[in-house]
Protein backbone atom coordinates (compact mmCIF):
# COMPACT_ATOMS: atom_id res chain seq x y z
CA UNK A 1 0.00 0.00 0.00
CA UNK A 2 2.85 2.36 0.84
CA UNK A 3 4.49 1.87 -2.54
CA UNK A 4 1.21 2.75 -4.28
CA UNK A 5 1.01 5.95 -2.23
CA UNK A 6 4.66 6.75 -3.00
CA UNK A 7 4.07 6.14 -6.72
CA UNK A 8 1.01 8.39 -6.67
CA UNK A 9 2.94 11.16 -4.93
CA UNK A 10 5.84 10.84 -7.38
CA UNK A 11 3.45 10.96 -10.32
CA UNK A 12 1.72 14.01 -8.89
CA UNK A 13 5.06 15.75 -8.37
CA UNK A 14 6.10 14.94 -11.92
CA UNK A 15 2.86 16.24 -13.35
CA UNK A 16 3.20 19.36 -11.24
CA UNK A 17 6.67 20.02 -12.63
CA UNK A 18 5.48 19.37 -16.18
CA UNK A 19 2.53 21.71 -15.64
CA UNK A 20 4.87 24.48 -14.55
CA UNK A 21 7.40 23.94 -17.30
CA UNK A 22 4.79 23.82 -20.03
CA UNK A 23 2.73 26.78 -18.87
CA UNK A 24 -0.15 24.63 -17.70
CA UNK A 25 0.24 21.95 -20.37
CA UNK A 26 -0.24 24.60 -23.07
CA UNK A 27 3.19 24.05 -24.61
CA UNK A 28 5.13 20.87 -25.14
CA UNK A 29 8.34 21.98 -26.89
CA UNK A 30 11.21 24.28 -25.96
CA UNK A 31 10.46 26.58 -28.91
CA UNK A 32 6.77 26.77 -28.05
CA UNK A 33 7.69 27.57 -24.45
CA UNK A 34 10.08 30.28 -25.63
CA UNK A 35 7.39 31.84 -27.82
CA UNK A 36 4.94 31.83 -24.96
CA UNK A 37 7.52 33.49 -22.71
CA UNK A 38 8.17 36.16 -25.36
CA UNK A 39 4.43 36.88 -25.55
CA UNK A 40 4.28 37.25 -21.77
CA UNK A 41 7.54 39.16 -21.42
CA UNK A 42 8.49 41.05 -24.63
CA UNK A 43 12.25 41.33 -25.09
CA UNK A 44 14.12 44.52 -25.97
CA UNK A 45 15.99 44.42 -29.28
CA UNK A 46 19.74 44.90 -28.64
CA UNK A 47 21.82 47.53 -30.40
CA UNK A 48 22.91 46.29 -33.81
CA UNK A 49 24.43 48.24 -36.68
CA UNK A 50 22.69 47.38 -39.94
CA UNK A 51 23.10 48.41 -43.57
CA UNK A 52 19.98 49.34 -45.54
CA UNK A 53 19.37 48.65 -49.21
CA UNK A 54 19.78 52.37 -49.94
CA UNK A 55 23.25 52.40 -48.36
CA UNK A 56 22.33 54.02 -45.05
CA UNK A 57 23.86 52.66 -41.85
CA UNK A 58 21.32 52.39 -39.01
CA UNK A 59 21.06 51.13 -35.47
CA UNK A 60 18.34 48.48 -35.60
CA UNK A 61 16.93 49.14 -32.13
CA UNK A 62 16.89 52.91 -32.57
CA UNK A 63 15.31 52.66 -36.01
CA UNK A 64 12.54 50.41 -34.69
CA UNK A 65 11.73 52.85 -31.91
CA UNK A 66 12.05 55.97 -34.05
CA UNK A 67 9.72 54.69 -36.76
CA UNK A 68 6.73 54.31 -34.47
CA UNK A 69 5.14 51.40 -36.32
CA UNK A 70 4.86 47.74 -35.39
CA UNK A 71 7.35 45.72 -37.45
CA UNK A 72 7.03 42.18 -38.72
CA UNK A 73 10.62 40.97 -38.97
CA UNK A 74 12.14 37.94 -40.66
CA UNK A 75 15.65 36.73 -41.51
CA UNK A 76 17.11 35.54 -44.80
CA UNK A 77 20.08 35.78 -47.14
CA UNK A 78 19.93 36.84 -50.77
CA UNK A 79 21.65 33.76 -52.20
CA UNK A 80 19.13 31.36 -50.66
CA UNK A 81 17.17 29.45 -53.30
CA UNK A 82 14.71 27.55 -51.13
CA UNK A 83 13.31 28.62 -47.76
CA UNK A 84 14.04 32.32 -48.25
CA UNK A 85 12.15 32.45 -51.52
CA UNK A 86 9.09 30.85 -49.91
CA UNK A 87 9.41 33.25 -46.98
CA UNK A 88 9.77 36.17 -49.39
CA UNK A 89 6.61 35.15 -51.22
CA UNK A 90 4.66 35.03 -47.97
CA UNK A 91 6.07 38.40 -46.92
CA UNK A 92 5.01 39.85 -50.25
CA UNK A 93 1.47 38.70 -49.47
CA UNK A 94 1.72 40.43 -46.11
CA UNK A 95 2.78 43.59 -47.92
CA UNK A 96 -0.25 43.34 -50.20
CA UNK A 97 -2.53 42.86 -47.18
CA UNK A 98 -1.00 45.83 -45.35
CA UNK A 99 -1.53 48.09 -48.35
CA UNK A 100 -5.02 46.76 -49.13
CA UNK A 101 -6.17 47.28 -45.53
CA UNK A 102 -4.65 50.74 -45.19
CA UNK A 103 -2.19 49.68 -42.50
CA UNK A 104 1.05 51.09 -43.91
CA UNK A 105 1.00 53.88 -41.29
CA UNK A 106 0.81 51.30 -38.52
CA UNK A 107 2.73 48.22 -39.71
CA UNK A 108 5.90 47.69 -41.72
CA UNK A 109 7.96 44.71 -42.85
CA UNK A 110 11.69 44.19 -42.29
CA UNK A 111 13.80 41.40 -43.79
CA UNK A 112 17.30 41.16 -42.35
CA UNK A 113 20.15 39.23 -43.96
CA UNK A 114 22.54 37.35 -41.70
CA UNK A 115 25.02 36.84 -44.57
CA UNK A 116 28.07 39.11 -44.30
CA UNK A 117 28.37 39.04 -48.11
CA UNK A 118 25.05 40.86 -48.56
CA UNK A 119 25.71 44.54 -49.12
CA UNK A 120 23.44 47.39 -50.17
CA UNK A 121 23.37 46.51 -53.92
CA UNK A 122 22.51 42.88 -53.11
CA UNK A 123 19.69 43.98 -50.83
CA UNK A 124 18.37 46.45 -53.42
CA UNK A 125 18.31 43.78 -56.13
CA UNK A 126 16.53 41.36 -53.82
CA UNK A 127 14.00 43.99 -52.81
CA UNK A 128 13.22 44.63 -56.48
CA UNK A 129 12.93 40.91 -57.09
CA UNK A 130 10.42 40.59 -54.25
CA UNK A 131 8.38 43.57 -55.43
CA UNK A 132 9.01 45.47 -52.20
CA UNK A 133 7.26 48.81 -51.75
CA UNK A 134 9.60 51.45 -50.25
CA UNK A 135 8.32 52.61 -46.90
CA UNK A 136 6.46 49.35 -46.32
CA UNK A 137 9.08 46.62 -46.75
CA UNK A 138 12.71 47.29 -45.79
CA UNK A 139 15.81 45.14 -46.34
CA UNK A 140 18.80 45.24 -44.02
CA UNK A 141 22.01 43.32 -43.31
CA UNK A 142 24.18 43.17 -40.21
CA UNK A 143 27.60 44.82 -40.34
CA UNK A 144 29.10 43.50 -37.08
CA UNK A 145 29.29 39.73 -36.42
CA UNK A 146 29.02 39.95 -32.62
CA UNK A 147 25.91 42.13 -32.83
CA UNK A 148 24.44 39.85 -35.51
CA UNK A 149 24.93 36.80 -33.30
CA UNK A 150 23.31 38.53 -30.32
CA UNK A 151 20.31 39.57 -32.39
CA UNK A 152 19.88 36.13 -33.94
CA UNK A 153 20.01 34.58 -30.47
CA UNK A 154 17.30 36.94 -29.21
CA UNK A 155 15.06 36.17 -32.19
CA UNK A 156 15.75 32.43 -31.92
CA UNK A 157 17.32 32.10 -35.38
CA UNK A 158 19.89 29.35 -35.85
CA UNK A 159 22.24 29.63 -38.84
CA UNK A 160 24.57 26.80 -39.86
CA UNK A 161 27.02 27.07 -42.80
CA UNK A 162 26.31 24.62 -45.61
CA UNK A 163 28.27 23.61 -48.74
CA UNK A 164 28.64 25.98 -51.69
CA UNK A 165 28.44 29.09 -49.52
CA UNK A 166 24.87 28.45 -48.43
CA UNK A 167 23.27 28.25 -44.98
CA UNK A 168 20.80 26.03 -43.18
CA UNK A 169 18.51 28.14 -41.01
CA UNK A 170 15.09 28.32 -39.44
CA UNK A 171 12.57 31.05 -40.14
CA UNK A 172 9.54 32.73 -38.60
CA UNK A 173 7.60 35.98 -38.51
CA UNK A 174 8.60 38.11 -35.50
CA UNK A 175 6.30 40.91 -34.34
CA UNK A 176 8.17 43.87 -32.80
CA UNK A 177 6.34 46.64 -30.94
CA UNK A 178 6.91 50.37 -31.62
CA UNK A 179 9.10 50.61 -28.52
CA UNK A 180 11.50 48.04 -30.00
CA UNK A 181 10.49 44.84 -28.20
CA UNK A 182 10.05 41.37 -29.62
CA UNK A 183 6.48 40.54 -28.61
CA UNK A 184 5.22 37.61 -30.68
CA UNK A 185 6.62 34.85 -32.92
CA UNK A 186 4.67 32.95 -35.59
CA UNK A 187 5.45 30.13 -37.98
CA UNK A 188 5.79 30.97 -41.66
CA UNK A 189 2.51 29.22 -42.39
CA UNK A 190 0.71 31.68 -40.07
CA UNK A 191 1.21 35.06 -41.80
CA UNK A 192 -2.40 35.98 -41.09
CA UNK A 193 -1.89 35.49 -37.37
CA UNK A 194 1.28 37.59 -37.52
CA UNK A 195 -0.59 40.41 -39.23
CA UNK A 196 -3.49 40.21 -36.78
CA UNK A 197 -1.08 40.37 -33.84
CA UNK A 198 0.76 43.30 -35.40
CA UNK A 199 -2.51 45.15 -35.96
CA UNK A 200 -3.63 44.58 -32.38
CA UNK A 201 -0.30 45.90 -31.08
CA UNK A 202 -0.26 48.96 -33.34
CA UNK A 203 -1.71 52.30 -32.41
CA UNK A 204 -4.09 54.12 -34.77
CA UNK A 205 -2.20 56.49 -37.09
CA UNK A 206 -1.50 59.93 -35.65
CA UNK A 207 -1.08 63.25 -37.35
CA UNK A 208 2.25 63.41 -39.15
CA UNK A 209 2.63 59.63 -39.51
CA UNK A 210 3.62 58.13 -42.87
Amino acid sequence: MRWILALALALAAGLGSLYGLTGGFTVLTAEAARRQDVARHPRAIPAAEVLAEDGRVLDLGQDLRRDGRVAIVNFFYTRCLSLCLAQGSLTERLQQAIEARGLRDRIRLISISFDARDRAPDLARYAARMGATPGVWQFLSFTRPAQRDAALDLFGITVVPAPLGEFEHNAAFHVVTPDGRLARIFDLDDPGLALSAAESLSAPPTKGAR
